[in-house]
């Protein structure tokens, strides 16, 4: 089998038999990849810290055509964002991103995806405990964008009528945005966004960052993510991260 050596970021890991682990990685090279790490739970000498979730290295990977799931020789570690795991915001906020990124995440090389839930769970692990939900939010978006699927927020999803920036909307999920006033009649899903919401939406898809967020602005701006994603799901399997990083408040470390 061939050997296939890439930068990898660490976004799911779970025990497999006795010893061994499964290892969902988002790989610089190849996209999302699902590999064995044999022995991983036996001994920590092999891989020591390295397979800690969010962790970053340079994978080596033994692929075969056609398989589901690689064989993993080595992962050297080069970033392990300790710090998510040291605040429960951090770590609610990070697992979305990388709930995210393991749903819509194909196969193929996509360098720029890779570099941004990279930068994301980076500015995640720097963030305050206040600060959390609003990288959390915008990382999130930004990857929406770099997966293809801006939402459009200045002109009807349906009809391309122009909206003012000053003027509130209907957000239809499955309609990819904003929708104006006639089109909302007959588009689905859909969910008043204020202006000032709609700007910050904005903000953060050109990487800007906003003001910390009250409890019920968090709350709402995170409903809207969620539901929008769901919309864009191939399948019905729910996105348990958000759910737990929406519904739950924790107290500040």
């Amino acid at each position: 089998m061939p050997l296939s050596v890439t930068e990898a970021i660490v976004l799911h890991a779970f025990d497999y038999l006795e010893s061994s682990r499964i290892i969902r990685l988002l790989t610089r090279n190849a996209g999302v990849q699902s590999v064995l790490a044999r022995g991983a739970r036996k001994s920590r000498g092999r891989y020591g810290s390295a397979l800690d979730l969010f962790a970053e290295g340079t994978a080596q990977i033994y692929t075969k055509t056609g398989r589901e799931l690689q064989n993993l020789s080595s992962f050297e570690v080069t970033r392990s964002r300790d710090e998510l795991a040291h605040d429960i915001g951090r770590f609610t906020a990070a697992s979305a991103v990388a709930e995210l990124a393991l749903r819509f995440a194909g196969e193929e090389e996509n360098t720029l995806l890779y570099d941004t839930v990279s930068d994301v769970l980076d500015r995640i692990a720097r963030s305050t405990p206040p600060q959390t939900i609003e990288q959390g939010l915008a990382g999130c978006w930004r990857i929406v964008s770099v997966l293809g699927f801006t939402p459009e927020l200045s002109s009807c999803s349906l009809c391309h009528t122009p909206l003012r920036e000053s003027d509130d909307a209907i957000f239809a999920h499955a309609s990819g945005g904003i929708v104006c006033t006639a089109c909302s009649r007959v588009a689905r899903g859909g969910r008043r966004l204020p202006a000032s919401a709609r700007g910050l939406i904005r903000e953060w898809l050109e990487d800007g960052v906003s003001a910390p967020l009250s409890e019920p602005e968090s709350r709402s701006h995170q409903r809207l993510l969620r539901e929008f994603l769901a919309a864009h799901l191939t399948d019905d399997r729910p996105l348990r991260a958000f759910a737990v990083w929406e519904h739950e408040r924790w107290s500040a470390a």
